[in-house]
Protein backbone atom coordinates (compact mmCIF):
# COMPACT_ATOMS: atom_id res chain seq x y z
CA UNK A 1 0.00 0.00 0.00
CA UNK A 2 1.55 3.27 -0.96
CA UNK A 3 1.00 6.55 1.17
CA UNK A 4 2.43 10.09 0.56
CA UNK A 5 2.55 12.41 4.02
CA UNK A 6 3.37 15.82 3.85
CA UNK A 7 4.12 18.19 6.93
CA UNK A 8 6.11 21.42 7.05
CA UNK A 9 3.42 23.45 5.70
CA UNK A 10 2.16 26.92 8.27
CA UNK A 11 2.27 30.46 8.61
CA UNK A 12 5.17 32.52 7.29
CA UNK A 13 5.57 36.19 5.73
CA UNK A 14 6.35 37.58 2.24
CA UNK A 15 9.77 36.95 1.66
CA UNK A 16 10.04 33.94 3.86
CA UNK A 17 10.80 30.23 3.42
CA UNK A 18 9.61 27.09 3.69
CA UNK A 19 10.62 23.43 3.61
CA UNK A 20 7.65 20.81 2.99
CA UNK A 21 8.48 17.22 3.45
CA UNK A 22 6.86 14.46 1.72
CA UNK A 23 7.32 10.82 3.40
CA UNK A 24 6.54 7.98 1.24
CA UNK A 25 6.16 4.43 1.58
CA UNK A 26 4.93 1.28 -0.77
CA UNK A 27 6.91 2.82 -3.74
CA UNK A 28 9.06 0.19 -5.64
CA UNK A 29 12.35 0.82 -6.27
CA UNK A 30 13.86 1.88 -9.38
CA UNK A 31 11.88 4.43 -11.76
CA UNK A 32 9.67 6.85 -10.19
CA UNK A 33 8.72 10.05 -10.52
CA UNK A 34 7.45 12.48 -7.62
CA UNK A 35 6.01 15.64 -8.03
CA UNK A 36 4.50 18.57 -5.96
CA UNK A 37 1.16 20.51 -6.60
CA UNK A 38 -0.99 23.21 -4.88
CA UNK A 39 -4.50 24.33 -4.65
CA UNK A 40 -6.57 27.22 -3.55
CA UNK A 41 -10.05 27.51 -2.64
CA UNK A 42 -12.50 27.91 -6.51
CA UNK A 43 -9.27 27.08 -8.46
CA UNK A 44 -7.94 24.23 -10.67
CA UNK A 45 -4.77 22.21 -9.09
CA UNK A 46 -1.44 23.32 -10.09
CA UNK A 47 1.73 22.13 -10.85
CA UNK A 48 4.67 23.30 -9.02
CA UNK A 49 7.97 21.13 -9.36
CA UNK A 50 8.54 17.62 -10.28
CA UNK A 51 11.47 15.27 -9.99
CA UNK A 52 12.54 11.92 -12.11
CA UNK A 53 14.26 9.55 -10.73
CA UNK A 54 16.54 7.89 -13.08
CA UNK A 55 18.74 10.55 -14.11
CA UNK A 56 17.43 13.08 -11.38
CA UNK A 57 15.72 15.57 -14.02
CA UNK A 58 13.50 18.20 -12.66
CA UNK A 59 10.95 20.26 -13.54
CA UNK A 60 9.31 23.35 -12.29
CA UNK A 61 5.88 25.68 -12.89
CA UNK A 62 7.40 28.88 -13.90
CA UNK A 63 5.70 30.76 -11.46
CA UNK A 64 8.32 29.17 -8.97
CA UNK A 65 11.62 28.77 -10.98
CA UNK A 66 14.66 30.49 -9.05
CA UNK A 67 12.54 30.22 -5.74
CA UNK A 68 11.51 26.59 -5.26
CA UNK A 69 13.64 23.21 -5.80
CA UNK A 70 12.28 20.08 -5.22
CA UNK A 71 14.89 17.25 -3.73
CA UNK A 72 15.40 13.68 -2.77
CA UNK A 73 16.69 11.81 0.32
CA UNK A 74 16.50 8.02 -0.27
CA UNK A 75 17.85 6.78 2.54
CA UNK A 76 14.64 8.54 3.97
CA UNK A 77 12.35 7.64 1.63
CA UNK A 78 11.51 11.83 1.49
CA UNK A 79 10.91 13.85 -1.35
CA UNK A 80 11.24 17.95 -0.33
CA UNK A 81 10.33 20.88 -1.69
CA UNK A 82 12.45 24.41 -0.33
CA UNK A 83 10.30 27.43 -0.79
CA UNK A 84 12.41 30.56 -0.75
CA UNK A 85 11.11 34.26 -1.62
CA UNK A 86 7.48 33.25 -0.62
CA UNK A 87 4.79 35.17 -2.15
CA UNK A 88 1.40 36.37 -1.19
CA UNK A 89 0.15 33.96 -3.90
CA UNK A 90 1.80 31.01 -3.30
CA UNK A 91 -0.91 30.89 -0.94
CA UNK A 92 -2.17 27.12 -1.29
CA UNK A 93 -2.84 23.34 0.53
CA UNK A 94 0.65 21.77 -1.18
CA UNK A 95 -0.02 18.26 -2.62
CA UNK A 96 2.95 15.81 -3.01
CA UNK A 97 2.39 13.27 -5.78
CA UNK A 98 4.24 9.74 -7.30
CA UNK A 99 3.92 7.36 -9.88
CA UNK A 100 6.01 3.88 -9.79
CA UNK A 101 7.19 4.85 -12.92
CA UNK A 102 9.12 7.47 -15.44
CA UNK A 103 6.76 9.91 -16.54
CA UNK A 104 7.44 11.37 -20.28
CA UNK A 105 8.39 15.45 -19.30
CA UNK A 106 6.01 17.02 -21.21
CA UNK A 107 3.34 14.69 -18.78
CA UNK A 108 5.18 16.24 -15.77
CA UNK A 109 2.42 18.96 -14.91
CA UNK A 110 -0.43 16.98 -15.27
CA UNK A 111 -1.88 15.54 -12.36
CA UNK A 112 -3.08 12.51 -14.15
CA UNK A 113 -0.02 11.17 -14.68
CA UNK A 114 0.40 10.16 -11.48
CA UNK A 115 -1.19 7.50 -9.32
CA UNK A 116 -0.62 8.79 -5.69
CA UNK A 117 -1.35 11.83 -3.91
CA UNK A 118 -1.04 12.73 0.11
CA UNK A 119 -3.48 14.41 2.12
CA UNK A 120 -1.91 18.38 1.39
CA UNK A 121 -0.73 21.00 3.76
CA UNK A 122 -1.72 24.34 4.29
CA UNK A 123 0.83 27.35 3.44
CA UNK A 124 -0.43 30.49 3.80
CA UNK A 125 2.09 33.79 3.25
CA UNK A 126 0.63 36.91 4.60
CA UNK A 127 1.77 40.37 2.92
Amino acid sequence: QVQLVESGGGLVQAGGSLRLVCAYSGLTDGARTMGWFRQTAGKEREFVAALRWRGGSTSYADSVKGRFTISRDNAKNTVYLQMNNLKPEDTAVYYCAGRNSQIILSALASGNSYAYWGQGTQVTVSS
